[in-house]
């Protein structure tokens, strides 16, 4: 949505007395609100939210329909630190998307106050999706790893 279409969006609400209004076009949703007191006319700030609405929002493909059938866990970080794949830069990853697990079986490391710490399985399942990149930031609670229980 560019600015143009925007402002249209503004003036609609002004003409017809709304207070609030959200629209969602090519994958994005935008949310107007009038910030202000009562339902009069009222020409002070609007407060603009842009979003971009995830991938499984537009339920267009096959995969995407499959995936939201299929029952899934998250599995969450643990603690705040740096999450990596393998134990070292050259090794290969402890676990890969498609890969039965095993409870008790690595799957990252975190590091933490320069202590790596083993991330391990406490369920058996199938990864899905790996949701963070190898030496990112990770912060507690923030989903890493998204499994198909088996």
């Amino acid at each position: 949505m560019n600015l143009k279409e925007i402002k249209e969006m503004v003036n609609l609400m002004n003409e017809n007395g709304l207070v609030e209004m959200e629209i969602e076009k090519d994958g994005v949703r935008i949310r107007l609100k009038k910030v202000g007191s009562g339902q009069e006319a009222f020409n002070g700030p609007i407060i603009v939210e842009k979003e971009r609405l995830p991938e499984t929002a537009k339920y267009g493909s096959a995969e995407t329909i499959e995936k939201m059938s299929v029952k899934t866990v998250e599995i969450k970080a643990p603690m705040v630190g740096t999450f990596y794949r393998a134990p070292a830069p050259e090794a290969p990853p402890y676990a890969e998307v498609g890969q039965t697990i095993e409870p008790g079986q690595v799957i990252c490391i975190i590091e933490a106050m320069k202590l790596m710490n083993e991330i391990k399985a406490e369920i058996k399942g199938k990864i899905l999706e790996i949701l963070v990149d190898n030496a990112e930031p990770i912060e507690f609670g923030q989903p890493m790893f998204l499994i198909e229980p088996l």
